[in-house]
């Protein structure tokens, strides 16, 4: 349960950081490279994706967390490596994006606060 709190969290961050991206892409109207930013981004998140839907799927069977479901994590993964590519470039939809962006970091921060209280509960 330690390391999907440590995926979890580090996801959170990375999301952060594609909306920064994003914001900024849009501010300035550059697209990423594809080989030097968007390709070693999206690598990096998705091995962190991966390991988070993998690690959270076991945790929602072993523990039935009473906010999340696995549809939302399957949403989440998907939402999540969107996000990884499309922040790099401008032209994606403004409303999609910050819509898939919302959805991410609430499923993120509900698992987070589900993780904190089972360990709290010992």
């Amino acid at each position: 349960m330690n390391e999907l709190k440590i995926v979890t969290e580090e996801l959170l961050v990375l999301a952060e950081k594609m909306m920064n991206e994003y914001k900024t892409r849009r501010e300035s109207g550059e697209k990423g490279d594809f080989y030097t930013e968007v390709k070693p981004f999206a690598d990096e998140v998705k091995e962190k994706n991966d390991a988070w839907k993998e690690l959270s799927m076991s945790w929602i069977k072993d523990y039935r967390p009473k906010h999340l479901h696995l549809p939302q994590i399957i949403n989440t993964f998907d939402n999540i490596e969107m996000l990884s590519v499309h922040c790099f470039f401008p032209e994606s939809s403004y409303n999609r994006f910050i819509s898939h962006y919302q959805s991410v970091s609430y499923v993120l921060g509900t698992q987070l606060d589900e993780l904190n209280e089972s360990s709290r509960r010992g």
